[in-house]
């Protein structure tokens, strides 16, 4: 689970539209002592936002007013700075005024803290706001992605990709959740739903052991909505009772709505 210090974020919701991030940024506390962030409203300025989906596999990016999204691959080798330059070839031709960015690891005050298990290091002390030259604002990839699904009531997201990313939302606020990593079985939930789960065990296996993490977390938290995405979900055969099928562009609606209805004062890229 997120430790106290993870990012949180509040968010409204209208019949209109299934979420909107309101605007402006104060600390405040959630239950069980958890430090979240609130976005209030100050009022709507249109702003052209850049979101960037980083995974273990490819960076996926995608701009306001554009309709498909780019992508170049990541792994291992890939350090901020190759990130920071791959997006910037990509969407050369694009304005933006503000970044949206999705990272595999641990996020806590809008900073990275941890490195990521599937990329190469140097990620924690990074300086992204500097590197594009414009504002920044970073959130874990799953709870970005659950951002973008969310529609009410308990969601659980949980991120089928490279490895295993995970998150909730609770009464309109995003919790990222550490789950990759913590103890299943002879290894690790990522050691069983992660891809390298599919390539060691096969599709049969693989998938059992995506409905039986699934229920787990579905008798503990007792969801009213499943999320199930990342580039792997589309290979289950059958979807878990009470799931949907997520898709990657919730990343990035998920991206757009962490700045909406932000005040646009930058110059746009």
């Amino acid at each position: 689970m997120a430790t106290a210090g993870d990012l949180a974020i509040r968010i409204s919701v209208s019949s209109r539209h299934a979420v909107s991030p309101t605007v402006g940024i104060v600390q405040s506390t959630a239950s069980h002592g958890m430090a979240c962030v609130l976005l209030f409203s100050r009022g709507y300025m249109a702003m052209r936002v850049l979101v960037v989906d980083i995974g273990g596999t490819n960076v996926k990016v995608l701009a306001t007013g554009q309709k498909m999204p780019r992508k170049f691959p990541s792994g291992r080798k890939l350090t901020p700075r190759k990130m920071v330059e791959g997006v910037k070839q990509l969407a050369a031709e694009w304005k933006y005024d503000a970044v949206a960015i999705g990272y595999p690891g641990r996020i806590v005050g809008g900073r990275i803290t941890t490195e990521p298990h599937n990329l190469a290091k140097g990620w924690v002390k990074f300086n992204f706001k500097a590197a594009f030259g414009c504002p920044v604002r970073i959130m874990n990839d799953a709870a970005m992605q659950a951002l973008g699904s969310y529609k009410s009531g308990l969601l659980l997201f949980l991120g089928l990709g490279t490895g295993l990313g995970a998150a909730l939302v609770a009464d309109s606020v995003v919790i990222p959740m550490e789950l990759a990593h913590l103890p299943y079985k002879n290894g690790t939930w990522e050691d069983y739903l992660g891809v390298r789960s599919l390539q060691l065990r096969g599709r049969k296996k693989w998938q059992q052991h995506v409905e039986y993490g699934t229920a787990r977390l579905i008798d503990a938290l007792s969801p009213d909505d499943i999320v199930l995405g990342g580039g792997n979900a589309k290979k289950l055969k059958k979807l878990p009772r009470g799931c949907r099928l997520g898709n990657n562009a919730y990343a990035f609606n998920g991206g757009f709505r962490l700045w909406e209805n932000a005040p646009s004062t930058t110059r746009s890229r």
